[in-house]
């Protein structure tokens, strides 16, 4: 029953992840009907949708768009590839720009709480730490307790704000990249199309899960 738990655990937590990789990498291969780049597309969206200021260009920290910078970043595979994942998370991640062009305010608040959510993970990992040490030295079990506690409210944030993130991605993904593609994309591919743009939002569900679990990880490495 142990590692039945055990299984079920790290299939809940991995699963995700892999789905969205395999997703990724299924349609990942080149097409030569595709008449340009994600980064060509990308950048030929942005014009065409009046978008001025923002601009695409590569990137080796994954594909994103950085509302400070306004800079839609894209993977190299994505930046120069001809393939229906290289379009469509080039489109996800131009669907980003909209939101921000249109001052839709989940992707604000998103921005100011995924800062919030990288201090809090930080904290916690120190806390987390530095609690065994604490314990030693002051012998004070509520202080140890305590020290825990901010641990954890610090990596629940983390996990709480990429769940919170979830429905920006959704719509960057279903409401302005997915109408998009339809224009770009032949029929028989959208499909295809759609089960990437899922993927690019369950990656942060993948993420949510890393932060369980790693909080997890550290309670069980506390309790030693």
């Amino acid at each position: 029953m142990i590692v039945l738990g055990v299984a079920l655990l790290l299939a809940v937590f991995l699963l995700p992840n892999a789905w969205a990789k395999w997703v990724l990498k299924r349609h990942a291969r080149g097409r030569n009907d595709y008449p340009g780049t994600g980064a060509e597309l990308a950048d030929h969206l942005l014009r065409r949708l009046g978008i001025e200021g923002v601009e695409v260009e590569r990137s080796d920290k994954g594909d994103h768009y950085d509302p400070e910078a306004r800079r839609v970043r894209l993977s190299p595979e994505v930046h120069d590839g001809r393939s229906l994942t290289a379009v469509t998370v080039a489109a996800h991640e131009v669907g980003h720009a909209i939101q921000h062009h249109q001052g839709y305010a989940p992707l604000l608040a998103r921005s100011r709480l995924v800062a919030v959510a990288q201090r809090a993970e930080k904290i916690g990992a120190l806390l987390m730490m530095a609690a065994p040490f604490l314990f030693i030295i002051t012998r004070l079990p509520g202080g140890l307790a305590l020290v825990v506690v901010a641990a954890v409210i610090s990596f629940g944030t983390a996990a709480l704000v990429h769940l919170v993130t979830l429905p920006v991605e959704f719509d960057a993904s279903f409401q302005r990249a997915l109408p998009l593609l339809k224009e770009y994309v032949p029929p028989y591919d959208m499909p295809g199309a759609r089960h990437v743009l899922t993927a690019c939002a369950f990656t942060y569900v993948a993420a949510s899960l890393s932060s369980i679990l790693n909080l997890g990880r550290w309670l069980v490495i506390l309790r030693r």
